[in-house]
């Protein structure tokens, strides 16, 4: 049974879902106008799961000053080349638990930052610049990368980061998007608005982050805008996932040809994929081997590691 907290949010919700569906009455733009604050709230924040307090807790505590505001930032291990964890909307960086826990057994060292109002770090709202800008800040503390891993938004996010000239070895994209329109048109989709009301909103949400580009959504459309050449990827799906259907990741492999490899699991979802037995080999693989080292590694389940999987 709900908590009279939870039901508050949920009528709260529905109220807002009906006005914005209301306001198509009179006009996509003011459908948009009254989603914009929806499509860009944050949520409650994602607690640290009992599975992955030991990894949180043993990190060594930073901050990184981003845009006027301090964001938590986290360490593991003391190896010779840096990993970057880039974790997803309304993520925290302990999500990573598994990942760390086999990488810095494997010598690496690994950092992760937490968003404005994600995890630990301060904050109501943000949006893209803030993954770009904390990007940049550790970029300009460590220098290059060895690989940066990115789960869901922070897939993305990475992608767009390293399009723009983030130094890093290669890319990691674990159940994110291939392009940001997908989250205007899913968001619109769910909330029962009309396709001229997603347009508008696409629109207002562009000048609101990004005034000084016409039409920003190729830079954040990896087939659009791909990985520098010659840079390595390693894409990691689930054919279950209901955030971001697999086939985002799929067009997001097909992009890259040969230097990218995918790994499609069954029965992670969107979040568990993380700790997925099968995520965790194909990781480890592609960080210490690229992805001729994916190729010789057996997986777990059932998985596809060629561009014949776009077919």
């Amino acid at each position: 049974m709900p908590t009279i907290a939870e039901t508050a949010v949920t009528t709260a919700l529905a109220t807002r879902v009906a006005a914005i569906r209301a306001a198509e009455l009179v006009s996509p733009e003011a459908s948009a106008a009254a989603a914009l604050p929806l499509f860009m709230h944050v949520g409650g924040r994602l607690p640290v799961r009992p599975a992955d307090r030991a990894v949180h807790d043993a990190a060594t505590r930073s901050t990184i000053r981003v845009r006027g505001r301090d964001l938590a930032a986290y360490e593991w291990g003391s190896g010779p080349d840096t990993i970057l964890l880039v974790h997803g909307w309304r993520g925290r960086a302990s999500q990573f638990a598994p990942i760390v826990r086999e990488l810095r057994a494997e010598g690496f060292r690994l950092l992760a930052f937490e968003a404005p109002a994600n995890g630990e770090s301060a904050g109501r709202r943000t949006d893209i610049r803030d993954w770009l800008a904390a990007i940049d800040a550790l970029q300009a503390r460590e220098g290059r990368f060895h690989t940066i891993i990115g789960h869901s938004f922070g897939a993305m996010a990475a992608r767009a980061a390293l399009a723009d000239g983030v130094a890093a070895g290669g890319l990691v994209a674990i159940a994110g998007p291939s392009r940001a329109r997908f989250l205007i048109d899913v968001f619109t989709e769910r909330i029962g608005a009309r396709p001229s009301t997603a347009d508008a909103l696409a629109a207002r949400f562009a000048r609101r982050i990004l005034p000084e580009l016409a039409d920003p959504w190729p830079r954040f459309d990896g087939a659009a805008n791909p990985l520098p050449e010659r840079m390595p990827l390693l894409v990691v799906h689930d054919r279950g996932d209901r955030e971001v259907p697999a086939s985002e990741g799929i067009r997001l492999h097909a992009a890259h040809g040969d230097r990218s490899r995918l790994v499609l699991t069954d029965g992670a979802g969107h979040n568990r994929v993380l700790g997925a037995d099968a995520t965790l080999d194909a990781v480890t693989a592609f960080v210490t081997g690229g992805p001729d080292g994916v190729d010789r590694t057996a997986i777990a389940v059932a998985t596809t590691t060629s561009a014949s999987a776009t077919a």
